[in-house]
């Protein structure tokens, strides 16, 4: 009786784990590849109607332009078809985040304390999480992995989601730096007497303070850093060096106007390279963050707007705001039920409100690599790039008609399969569905 429970056990374990681990990262192109046929969308704004052609070779895009006599190599049709750069999820918890909230063992998003600039993402970035392959089915090939925290988060790094470990999927590593701005909006907490929350008598104050002091921090690194010989070394401070030297950007997670011109300040006093992420009010302040050259990350379209004086309809419509205005902006899906599957979709939406389709494929492709630094290798389909490229039946925009049919991840001809589509097959044959 207890053998035939353990092998009982053992055969329900085996079951419940065999959803994924069969789908392998694919191996480094090995031959030329020539996309033929189909309508290329570039990612800059331009396309190529019907007749594209694509070479790829040793993992870049060797040329693009009509579709002509093939010679050697693999040929894929793409007649019919629309050919994408590989979409890019500019902040996410991927990775370091699996079921929620409610396991902490499947969580490593942040850590204990307020100033965490030497804590690094890509270090706790698990390449093998189940939700990665879901992404590459909806056309989604890289994610920039962004850590949380009460104020100075750490450092995110951009990761290709074809990899065996987090060493092989880092594209980009360390970038970022992530600022989550203490919230400068005096709402109550209606459940606060009720569990025993005490709330501060001036938030507003509060988060003054704690912006004061993250701005200290930062004036102590200056400081720290300019020293031509140091006795002992600070971690913290040599975390964010990149930042003074241009080859970080500080990524200032906030929301309203009072707090997207505190980012303005920092860059004034610091003059760091500034990218908002979330900022739902920036549309009011749409021509100030041109002038100071500050970035956004719009994190959720599908959304209520901030204030109830707002249309019900602004998020949709902040897209085309900063467009207008001639801000650099990227669209992203944090929404904690879809995972980042949402994103073609989200574009979508900004489309339909104002955007042109080109501008919101942008959004979720060449505009997200400029603001991750990394646009001279990916986020467009042109010659000397990543040939990171979906391929779909329909326009990947549209929910109706979105299907991605292959995918390859610097040149890499990546498996498609994933949780959902194994656990579509299982209840089909279940109900005896065709």
């Amino acid at each position: 009786m207890k053998k035939n429970l353990i092998i009982y056990l053992l055969t329900i374990l085996a079951v419940s784990t065999n959803a994924q681990e069969n789908i392998y990262p694919a191996k480094a192109q090995s031959q030329k590849i020539i996309i033929n046929g189909g309508t290329v969308h570039v990612g800059n704004g331009k396309v190529i109607e019907n007749n594209g052609a694509i070479v790829i070779e040793n993992g870049k895009i060797v040329s693009v332009g009509t579709a002509a006599a093939a010679n050697g190599g693999t040929i894929i049709d793409a007649a019919g078809k629309h050919i994408y750069p590989g979409l890019i999820l500019s902040s996410t918890n991927l990775g370091l985040q699996e079921i929620g909230s409610g396991v902490r063992g499947s969580n490593d998003v942040n850590e204990l304390g307020e100033l965490n600039p030497n804590v690094r993402s890509i270090v706790a970035y698990n390449s093998d999480s189940k939700i990665i392959n879901t992404l590459r089915s909806n056309g989604i090939l890289l994610a920039n992995v962004v850590p949380q925290g009460s104020l100075v988060g750490g450092s995110s790094s951009t990761v290709q989601l074809d990899a065996w470990t987090w060493e092989d999927a880092a594209y980009n590593k360390d970038y970022g730096m992530h600022f989550y701005m203490p919230s400068l909006f005096n709402r109550p907490n209606r459940f606060a007497a009720l569990f025993g929350i005490q709330q501060p008598a001036d938030p507003v104050k509060q988060g003054l303070e704690q912006i004061e002091k993250v701005k200290g921090f930062f004036r102590e690194a200056k400081s720290y850093l300019q020293q031509s010989s140091k006795t002992t070394t600070n971690l913290k401070f040599e975390a964010v060096k990149g930042l003074f030297e241009k080859k970080q950007r500080l990524f200032i997670h906030c929301s309203i106007v009072k707090e997207m011109l505190v980012a303005i300040d920092f860059v004034k006093e610091f003059g760091f390279d500034v990218t908002l992420v979330g900022a739902s009010e920036c549309w009011q302040v749409a021509d100030i963050l041109k002038q100071n050259n500050i970035s956004v990350i719009l994190q959720q379209l599908h959304n209520l707007p901030t204030s109830d004086d707002d249309d019900v309809d602004q998020p949709f419509k902040t897209p085309a705001a900063l467009q207008k205005a001639g801000v650099l902006f990227a669209i992203t899906d944090e929404d904690g039920q879809t995972r980042g599957r949402n994103l073609s979709f989200n574009a979508g939406t900004a489309a339909a409100y104002g955007l042109s389709k080109e501008e919101a494929l942008s959004a979720i492709t060449l505009n997200a690599a400029t603001i991750l630094g990394i646009s001279g290798r990916t986020g467009s389909i042109e010659a000397g790039k990543d040939a990171n490229i979906i391929i779909s039946e329909g326009d990947i925009l549209d929910m109706r008609t979105s299907k991605v049919v292959k995918a390859f991840i610097q040149g890499r001809d990546i498996d498609l399969n994933d949780k959902h589509k194994q656990l579509n097959e299982r209840y089909k044959q279940k109900y005896g569905i065709k």
